[in-house]
């Protein structure tokens, strides 16, 4: 799965139980997997709504201050 969606497994989970992507099901007692297909449908159907910017982003003022605060304490300075 991380080869199709580079997330966190805590984000897949959560975006799962709130129905933003397609649910995993047991293969085996203690395996869990996803739908191959549905992953895949799920990729593509969030190009398609970035290509329709319709998939709100961070704000780039808020990143920006978060790695300059980073960078600041990697120096010391904070």
């Amino acid at each position: 799965m991380r080869e199709i969606v580079p997330l966190a497994d805590t984000t897949i989970y959560d975006m799962e139980q709130r129905g933003d992507f397609p649910q995993r099901f047991y293969l085996t007692c203690r395996c869990v997997v996803w739908d191959l297909a549905g992953a895949k449908a799920w990729v593509e159907m969030r190009r398609e709504a970035s290509k329709a910017k319709a998939i709100n982003r961070a704000p780039a003022r808020i990143w920006r201050g978060l790695v300059a605060q980073a960078v600041e304490r990697a120096a010391g300075i904070r």
